[in-house]
């Protein structure tokens, strides 16, 4: 599977997000960061009370496929690109790189299997976007900085050390751990995690870039409204618009 897709299957309350290209390394292209951020939609907009982001084969993610490059990255990431007030755990197993890591940042949880290690090398390769800067708000500002401009692997023993990680099992296992804090946050009060998630965000410091995105991704969702529509039509109509909130 060359070109890649975002598998996406519901079951008993948990969505799982599989990222498929085992190939190409399961590396990103833009066609797949736009189904990414649709798969997040749909979690959203779904009675799932908790998505699960995975891979396919022994990598996580090489990143971004420079081959395809998608121009706007941060439109696939949980609580950037797509506001969704639920909880989403990382499964990974084998290396996750550049982007992957940015993408691990932003989820709430993380299960890693041993066999899993922690890559940032954009200083080596010369481009950057800087949202993975918010990492230094999640982990160790010391450590932060080591991943980003030595851009060295992190073993998923040190990534559990440091609090990157929240679960490390044997090769194999993250999927099943994953799962099991998936049941139980699913019988949990979904009112309840949804405010702790919101104080967290509001708590965390923000880098500017992710202050940029964010107010980009607000500003865009009331141009794509309902409203925004209702009311270039009524000015056509030469009417009073009706505004419905949507």
């Amino acid at each position: 599977m060359t070109e890649g897709s975002i598998d996406l299957e519901s079951n008993d309350g948990v969505t799982v997000i599989t990222i498929n290209r085992p190939g190409k390394r399961n590396a990103l292209t833009a066609g797949m960061c736009s189904e990414l951020r649709r798969a997040w939609e749909t979690f959203r907009d779904s009675p799932d009370r908790v998505a699960i982001l995975a891979a396919q084969g022994d990598i996580f993610t090489a990143g971004a496929d420079l081959n395809n490059p998608p121009a706007q990255f941060w439109k696939a990431l949980p609580e950037v690109g797509v506001d969704i007030g639920k909880p989403v755990i990382a499964a990974t197993n084998g290396p996750v790189v550049g982007m992957g890591v940015t993408m691990i940042a932003f989820c709430d949880l993380c299960v890693a299997s041993s066999e899993s290690k922690f890559i940032y090398p954009e200083a080596r390769v010369g481009i950057a976007a800087g949202l993975i800067a918010s990492l230094s708000a999640r982990i160790p500002h010391k450590i932060a900085m080591e991943l980003m401009l030595l851009g060295e692997p992190v073993s998923a023993q040190r990534a559990y050390e440091v609090g990157l990680v929240n679960r490390l099992v044997a090769p194999g296992a993250h999927m099943e751990e994953a799962m099991k804090m998936a049941r139980t946050m699913s019988q949990s009060a979904p009112l309840v995690l949804k405010f702790l998630k919101e104080m967290t965000r509001e708590t965390l410091p923000k880098s500017p870039v992710e202050s940029t995105y964010l107010t980009q991704a607000r500003a865009e969702q009331v141009a794509l409204s309902e409203d925004a529509k209702e009311g270039v039509q009524a000015f056509r109509e030469k009417r009073a618009p009706r505004f419905r909130g949507a």
